[in-house]
Formats: structure tokens, sequence, C-alpha cells
């Protein structure tokens, strides 16, 4: 029977049913044919050309085996690459992505028989991260275009002159503080009472608009006053300017530095991270794979490892899980107990718990350790777990 002609029923028929993918076990990757029912595989396999390929590739199989291998890891690390970036995934979403083209390299023609063999390679010879939770295997991809390090050392290299310019505007507002606190201690008061050399003599004051008893009563005032009344009372007056003086640039000084404090809690508030792990806090499990005895019970942190992963020793049993943060949640203890930050802006930081608003979702603490030493905050639910 010939070959359907281009637009008659049966090539079209033909087309529609080759679209997709189809069965694996019906593939020949030396030919790179697929077939769509075993019969058609079969008769594949009994056809000149594809006795061609096989003679070809018994000549030098390990040939063939590294360019399918080669070829294999170049696509799936283009895919994670274009696809993914340097962000944490899930194996198997990278490979269903892969092998949603038709025309992609199957693994079955590499040098790796399972998916878990082909990312331990990968982690092994530094293509990426890999790491295995309850879930399964996580892979990241570690960039190493040129290109992107210079980016990343630019990037490092102005968060440092940030932070140094951080460092240098609060050692300049702490030194004009401790300046101001001095000036202020050096300052001391004197007065000086308002007397009279001859008690006889009187103090004598005209209102008259002549010119002789104008000059009558200044020449007067100015003989009767003394010259110790005269300087004690410029005295007092340039007193009060000065105490005026500095009490303003005091409140300036004081104002100006709240405002700073201000900028620097906003900052702290903005600063957040996907990943909120510690160790030394308390947590809880919420996933049920792991079985009924470890589900909503409560465990300490060991270690964190790659960010995302936690070492845990159950407070009940003593047992130790590795789980992922997604099975896991915060625990909030009473008032008064001590709290870890574990997010935004004063991530690391000891606190006391003072109370809960269930309304707002959000705890006030009392900062225990860092600068801000004192301070009274309010933070989220989640941002804050149970020190153990």
């Amino acid at each position: 029977m010939g070959k359907a002609e281009f637009l008659s029923p049966k090539a079209i028929g033909n087309r529609i049913k080759s679209k997709g993918l189809q069965k694996l076990r019906w593939y020949c990757q030396m030919c790179q044919k697929q077939c769509r029912d075993e019969n058609g595989f079969k008769c594949h396999c009994m056809a000149e050309s594809h006795q061609r390929q096989l003679l070809l590739a018994s000549e030098n199989p390990d040939q063939f085996m590294d360019y399918f291998s080669e070829e294999f890891k170049n696509e799936f690390l283009e895919l994670i690459r274009r696809r993914f970036g340097t962000k944490r995934v899930h194996n198997n979403i990278v490979y269903n992505e892969y092998i949603s083209d038709r025309e992609h390299v199957h693994m079955n023609s590499t040098q790796w028989e399972t998916l878990t063999d082909f990312t331990k390679w990968l982690g092994k010879e530094g293509y990426c991260k890999v790491d295995e939770t309850p879930k399964g295997w996580y892979v990241q991809y570690i960039d190493r275009d040129p290109e992107t390090i210079a980016r990343q050392q630019e990037l490092e290299k102005k968060k440092k002159q940030d932070l140094d310019d951080e460092e240098r505007s609060a050692k300049f507002i702490e030194e004009q503080v401790r300046r101001g606190k001095e000036g202020k201690e050096g300052e001391t008061s004197f007065f000086t009472e308002l007397k009279r050399e001859n008690e006889e003599e009187k103090v004598a004051f005209s209102l008259n608009k002549g010119p002789s008893t104008s000059a009558a009563t200044s020449a007067k005032s100015s003989t009767s006053l003394g010259p110790s009344a005269l300087q004690a009372a410029t005295a007092s007056v340039k007193r009060k300017e000065a105490g005026h003086s500095s009490e303003s640039k005091e409140k300036k000084k004081k104002s100006a530095l709240d405002e700073i404090i201000e900028m620097e809690e906003q900052k702290k508030k903005t600063s957040r991270t996907d990943y909120w792990l510690h160790p030394n806090i308390v947590v809880k499990v919420l996933t049920k794979r792991l079985g009924d005895n470890y589900y909503k019970k409560k465990g300490l942190i060991k270690d964190v490892q790659e960010k995302y992963t936690a070492i845990i020793k159950m407070v009940d049993s003593g047992d130790k899980l590795k789980i992922d943060q997604a099975h896991l949640e915060t625990v909030i203890p009473a008032p008064g107990k001590r709290v870890l930050v574990l997010n935004g802006g004063f991530r690391g930081s000891e606190a006391i718990l003072d109370s809960i608003d269930e309304k707002k979702f959000t705890a006030l603490i009392t900062l225990d350790s860092g600068r801000l030493k004192g301070r009274k905050v309010d933070v989220p639910y989640e941002d804050i777990s149970k020190l153990a």
C-alpha cells in the first residue's frame, strides 16, 4: 500500500496522531523515530535503515552514549538556567518541562538510569547544588558566567560601601551627641545679687519731654545706678540667651537622631527573606508523611542546611528528623518567655514576648540584644518563635 497523499483524509489523520508525546517503549533513539504502536515499532526494527544504524552503533557504542549523554546534560542545564535561574526547584518539575519537547533526548539512551542518579551526578560535578528532602531531590543552578560573577561582585562591593557609610554616619552622630553632653555638663551658672552701694540715694525716672529735664534725669540715673548692677543685668541676659541657644541646639540634635533611628527601623522592617530557619528554636511539624507520631509535635532545631532544611530533635521521643521548612511552623510561647526574631530587620535578635494582638496578628516584643536593646517593637506572628 502506497503512502497517502498530502491532503487526503489518511494523511491528515496520521499528522493528528503524530502530535504530542507517544509511549517511550516505541521510540528509537538511534533513528530518532517515534512509533505509535507495537506493530509500527516492529516494522521499524525490521527496516534496513534501522539495521544500518545498529551496525554503526555496534562499532563504537561508547561514543554514541557519550554523545547522547552530553546532549541531555546540556539541554537540561540550559532549561534550568533559562527557566528557573538560580532558584531552588524540584528536579521532577524540570524533567517534566524538559520531556514536553517532542524532539528531546531520552534518558534511556544516556549513561544515567534514573533521574535521581542524574541529579546526584550534577551535584558531584559541581553544576548544581542538590539536597534531598522528604518531598524528593531539589536542584539549584550554579551560575559561573563571568558577567554574572562580575555583577555579583559589584553588588557586594556596593553593599559593603553602603554599610561603611552607615557606620560612618552612626559614629559621627554618636560623636556629636557625646560633644553635646560634655558641653552641657561643662556649663555652670553664677548668680549675683542686685545691690546699691549707697542706701540713701534714690533711683528716680522722669517721663518729661523737655531737653533739659531729660538730660538731667539721664545724668541722675547714670550716677544713681551702680556699675555692679549693670554688669549683673547684662551677664544675666547673656546667660539666658546662651541657655536658650543651647536648649534649641540640643532639641535639634535629638530630633535628628530620632529621625535617623526611625529611618533605620523602617529599613529593617522592609528587609525580609524567604527563609527563616535558625538553630536553637522550637518548631512544630505539619506533615503527615512522616507518620502520626510526629504530626503536630514539637521539636528543637539542631542544625540548618542550605537555609531551607532543618535537622530537628523531637521533644517527646528524642528522634532526629531532616525536614524542609515548608513542613514546619513557628511556636508562640506565653507572654514573658524568650523568643528569637526569625525575619525582618531584627533577624537574629533575642527578645521577650510582652503581649499578643490577635486582631492584627502581631506580637509586642522587647528586644534583649543588639544596639536597640530595650526597645519595644511590633512584629508578625510568623517572624518569631520560642527560644530553647
